[in-house]
């Protein structure tokens, strides 16, 4: 979402890291060049003012500019203004004491909001151990009812039979009545949305609230939309009291501003992003991982935890044993794809490694994205289970079908199976050379990505 943002942003900071010593001056044409930056990312004029400010009267004090790395401590001012304008110390979604509580998710239409419900119902049903019931509240649009049915079976997440004919205020009050009575801990109210906001849609929703008495009220945005995106949750937070903040689509090339403005405008924290389509790509926010994205510093912690969620300890163990005695095989590569996918891909994991931001328009050049895994995943797969262990075996003829198979190259298969057994003797190597070999040795490069650096 940041990656404007971010290139923008580096380009400014990496200058001012690398002088010696710092005038006034010289931080005054650096932040001019900020401001610009966030008013292109489709900031909101007020908070690039108020988030300037701040930044240039701690930068311009004398201990700043005396210091011996004035170019590093301009840049942790930035972070640390970014995290507060952010929100300073990230929320989660409240959960009840004395069940059921009730979570009324409101937006306008087409923002994502009945997927989010989902999204979230996931999320409380496996992270927290909730029982969640889901209730549509949306008669105006068709199928809006059995969509959230779908998304309840497909999340193993139990929906709120559909009666033809209630209206959204009935509906709320027989799910808080079926909540009671089923035990449930959460009940997710998905209400109807507009094209627009008008008083009708206003009047609805706080009828809704007094009804469900729900402990969040969580506004469903679409960040593509930029400004539009912060004057609805203005309107929203006005008239029906927003507690939180979801923001979807981040996963696409909006400009970020969005993000940077909310909290600022409304006061109300983001809580939640949703990053993919599927129902497992929500996310908490957190404003000094986000801060650290935005100015390229990556984000490890989620990094870390990404991989923990996709990777089991006991594989991962197995997978290092066969790697440091050069044993790794065809099967092994693919199941190392398939965890790729599985964590967000390539550009997913490359964004929250430090410094690493830049290196998207090489990848992109050097076509390296998500296709490029599905097809070395097909090539795999249209090998035998003899050929996938033994892939030496693999000549010619056995190419010319296994390239036919997959719907790619030969030189493709040739350059798969090329970096596999580079992979695989690189790794054999850095086993003998003991605990410390990797660091010594260097990393491999991951297949199809070539141009990685061979050292840390």
């Amino acid at each position: 979402m940041f990656d404007s943002l971010t290139s923008r942003l580096g380009d400014v900071l990496d200058r001012l890291k690398r002088r010696g010593a710092l005038k006034e001056q010289d931080v005054e044409a650096a932040l001019r060049e900020v401001r610009v930056a966030l008013l292109e990312a489709d900031v909101a004029l007020p908070v690039v003012r108020d988030l300037v400010a701040k930044v240039k009267e701690k930068a311009v004090g004398s201990d700043v500019l005396k210091s011996i790395t004035p170019g590093q401590m301009v840049v942790k001012i930035v972070h640390d203004t970014l995290v507060e304008t952010l929100g300073g110390e990230g929320e989660d979604v409240t959960l009840p004491v004395d069940p059921p509580g009730a979570i009324l998710m409101v937006g306008l239409q087409g923002s994502g909001k009945t997927t989010t419900t989902g999204k979230l119902a996931l999320r409380l049903k496996d992270r927290e151990h909730k029982k969640v019931l889901m209730a549509s509240l949306d008669v105006a649009r068709p199928a809006a009812q059995e969509q959230l049915k779908v998304l309840g079976e497909q999340a193993g997440v139990t929906t709120l039979p559909i009666v033809p004919g209630q209206r959204p205020v009935e509906i709320a009050r027989r799910a808080m009545e079926a909540a009671r009575f089923g035990g449930f801990d959460v009940v997710l109210l998905d209400t109807a949305g507009r094209l627009h906001i008008d008083e009708a849609l206003m009047d609805e929703v706080a009828a809704v609230r007094d009804v469900s008495m729900p402990l969040e009220t969580l506004l469903v945005a679409d960040s593509m939309t930029g400004q539009d995106a912060v004057n609805v949750a203005k309107t929203f937070h006005e008239r029906v009291g927003l507690t939180g903040i979801v923001l979807t689509r981040v996963d696409g090339d909006a400009r970020g501003g969005a993000a940077l403005s909310m909290r600022a405008v409304t006061g109300c924290p983001i809580k939640l992003l949703g990053v993919g389509e599927k129902l497992e790509d929500i996310e908490t926010f957190h404003p000094d991982r986000v801060a650290g994205r935005i100015l390229g510093m990556g984000d490890v912690v989620s990094l870390v935890e990404k991989v923990a969620e996709g990777v089991e300890a006991e594989d991962a163990e197995k997978l290092a044993a066969k790697l440091s005695k050069g044993e790794m095989d065809l099967n092994d590569l693919a199941d190392q794809l398939r965890q790729l996918k599985k964590m967000g891909g390539i550009g997913s994991l490359m964004g929250m490694l430090p410094g690493m931001g830049k290196m998207k328009n090489q990848m992109a050049q050097a076509n390296i994205d998500e296709s490029m895994i599905k097809r070395q995943e097909a090539i795999i797969q249209s090998m035998t289970p003899h050929e996938r262990r033994k892939p030496q075996i693999i000549a010619a003829s056995r190419k010319r079908r296994i390239a036919t198979g997959s719907g790619t190259s030969v030189p493709e298969v040739n350059k798969l199976l090329k970096q596999f057994m580079t992979m695989n003797k690189m790794m054999k190597k850095v086993g003998k050379l003991g605990k410390k070999g990797l660091m010594r040795g260097g990393f491999p490069p991951m297949p199809g990505m070539p141009g990685m650096p061979p050292r840390f």
